[in-house]
């Protein structure tokens, strides 16, 4: 299957993404489905980069790529598809006359790359008769020939079909028998190989891995017909098999022990969503009004995506961009009046491609640009943009953010949403701390459905589990909740961020955008957050 199938297969979006059943495959992944000769890519490169700039090109750039998907779903304790693919080729950016050209090729000879060279800035050429200013790249230093790899301690793409279904059997058997009706799970994982290299200098080899496991819980109550379902907590993670590894002790997560730092127990989470899900057949209706939340970082990463990581991208701040996520409401005047509160003080973003096992982890961005972290929100203001070379100097600014990022070897490199996060609180605060300081409230765990408009402004996001807050304790669980505001007024309304031992990240794995489209990863870190003020809907009351 080639990847631009697979990625249709999947779908985009933010949040979760369930694949249909792709048929059995009856083979085990072997890991060396195409040779790719690691001696002679650099050789590769070099024909490429020496054809390109034959041809006319003033800079050139070059990819190749083998992409590495793995898909197994079940339903109940059955296996409905194991699905391999493997993507093999190179593609080519170039400028001439100043204006990008790109074209891409899976003859990975010299000749075929010769060939994809030359068509690059024909079509760079082609592009400048319409073209009204030069592309101006930002200075990258030459690094030489360096490497880079996600450091994982298992390949999970070593690890056996066998050992995987019986993982999804095994969260499966302890669902139905806790009292599930059915459940649907699955695992992904991704590994891409690539090599980059430009006409600057660099030579840049990297291993990147990316591993999602997920499953869906649902318990049908007999009486009623009615049915209530609860998603994994699990958070997708630049990591190998090792977050599958339960550990002995660990954090408490949506009050069920089930994510241990950077580990996931797949079926200690399966157990307690089990019992979450009954739990919701008697669970008392929502008021209503205003509420104080306390939003842990299993929901409010789907919240910082939507309304944080999206609208500063620079493209749709500037309108470049509008597929599947609009533009922006934070526009550069916001950003150079150096005054705008897009949240409270305690409000701090950043953006970071360094962070350990984040889905966005990597040690160079797909235009050669080393991994860096920087500041988006400081003190609740409005600081800075994600952009990449040939944007940064619309910021007045000298050096990319390196958030650049193409899916597959056949597509461009186009501007991308780095790790985005929101930093922990200074002050010592557990969630427990937390919670026994508000008088009404509703705490909600895990990551639902959500709608915003097409400047990323107004907004509301529901959760998978709620809890009511009463004079500092959780008394129950509530159901048919959302929160309703605008993305200013909410972030504005943050009174307190736990300390980072609380930290946690979620992500998103099929992050879409562009046309056409092409996915991404990326993780969105925080402590468990509390929101004053917020409106509360009803979701099964009729206006």
């Amino acid at each position: 299957m080639k990847r631009r199938d697979f990625v249709q297969w999947t779908g985009l979006g933010a949040g979760i993404a369930m694949v249909p059943n792709l048929g059995h495959s009856g083979l085990e992944w072997s890991g060396s489905l195409t040779p790719v000769p690691a001696e002679d890519r650099k050789k590769l490169a070099d024909v490429g980069l020496t054809a390109a700039k034959a041809a006319g090109a003033s800079y050139a750039d070059i990819r190749i790529g083998r992409y590495l998907n793995q898909f197994i779903n079940a339903r109940d304790t059955k296996i409905q598809g194991i699905t391999n693919t493997e993507s093999f080729g190179v593609g080519i950016r170039v400028i001439a006359n100043g204006t990008w050209g790109f074209a891409s090729t899976n003859d990975v000879t010299t000749a075929g790359v010769a060939r994809a060279a030359a068509q690059a800035v024909a079509i760079a050429k082609a592009n400048a008769t319409i073209q009204k200013e030069p592309v101006r790249l930002a200075p990258v230093p030459s690094y030489g020939e360096v490497s880079w790899k996600t450091p994982i301690e298992k390949n999970a793409f070593e690890v056996s079909v066998t050992e995987k279904a019986d993982l999804l059997k095994a969260a499966a058997e302890i669902a139905l028998k806790g009292g599930a009706s059915f459940v649907d799970s699955g695992l992904f994982l991704v590994n891409e190989q690539k090599y980059y290299a430009s006409s600057e200098g660099s030579y840049i080899d990297q291993d990147i891995h990316r591993i999602w496991p997920q499953f869906n819980v649902t318990s049908v109550d007999k009486a009623s017909g009615k049915f209530e379902t609860r998603a994994s907590y699990s958070a997708p993670m630049g990591m190998g098999w090792e977050y599958m590894s339960a550990r002995p002790a660990g954090r408490v997560v949506g009050l069920a022990a089930t994510t241990y730092g950077n580990f996931y127990d797949m079926v200690a989470d399966a157990a307690a969503a089990t019992e979450d899900a009954k739990a919701k057949h008697t669970a008392k209706s929502v008021d209503a009004g205003k509420w104080d939340l306390v939003l842990d970082p299993s929901h409010l990463w789907l919240t910082i995506h939507e309304s944080v990581g999206h609208p500063l991208e620079l493209d749709r701040v500037l309108g470049y961009e509008a597929n599947y996520a609009g533009t922006s409401f934070a526009t550069l005047d916001k950003w150079k009046s150096g005054t705008f509160k897009y949240g409270s003080e305690l409000v701090n973003f950043t953006a970071d491609r360094t962070q350990p096992n984040s889905l966005g982890a990597v040690g160079y961005d797909d235009e050669g640009v080393k991994a860096r972290r920087w500041d988006l929100v400081k003190k609740g203001i409005l600081v800075n943009y994600q952009a990449i070379r040939d944007q940064v100097q619309i910021l007045d600014q000298k050096e990319s953010h390196g958030a650049c990022y193409a899916d597959s070897w056949s597509d461009v490199q186009f501007q991308r949403m780095p790790n985005v996060s929101l930093e922990p609180g200074d002050t010592p605060m557990t969630p427990a701390q937390m919670i026994a300081g508000v008088e009404k409230g509703i705490y909600i765990v895990g990551d639902s459905s959500y709608s915003i408009d097409q400047q990323r402004y107004n907004f509301q996001f529901s959760g998978q589990v709620f809890y009511e807050i009463k004079a500092g304790k959780i008394v129950g669980m509530l159901r048919d909740v959302a929160y309703q505001s605008n993305t200013q007024e909410f972030w504005n309304a943050v009174v307190g961020v736990c300390d980072r031992r609380d930290y946690r990240m979620g992500g998103s794995f099929f992050d879409g955008k562009g046309q056409p489209p092409q996915i991404s990863a990326v993780s969105h870190g925080s402590s468990t957050t509390r929101v004053n003020g917020v409106n509360i809907l009803n979701t099964a009351r009729k206006l």
